[in-house]
């Protein structure tokens, strides 16, 4: 997992009981957040131009056999 590095920062901020309920693991969850964001993004992206390349394969496969009739 790309993000593993913020997950366990995080939670070694938690295991600091104070830490956690003082605002001091903030900018650890943001980091966190934004990590998990940009993989969301890179994953949709590549699965959008997967469906792409699906979609015109199939387009493709119906013009040749309109084309055969």
């Amino acid at each position: 997992l790309v993000c593993m590095d913020f997950i366990q920062a995080l939670d070694a901020c938690h295991a600091k009981s104070w830490a956690k309920w003082t605002g001091a693991c903030n900018q650890v969850k943001v980091d966190l957040n934004m990590c998990l964001r940009k993989e969301r993004i890179e994953r949709t992206t590549k699965n959008r131009e997967g469906a792409k390349e699906r979609r015109q394969k199939t387009e493709q496969a119906w013009k040749e056999i309109r084309e055969d009739e």
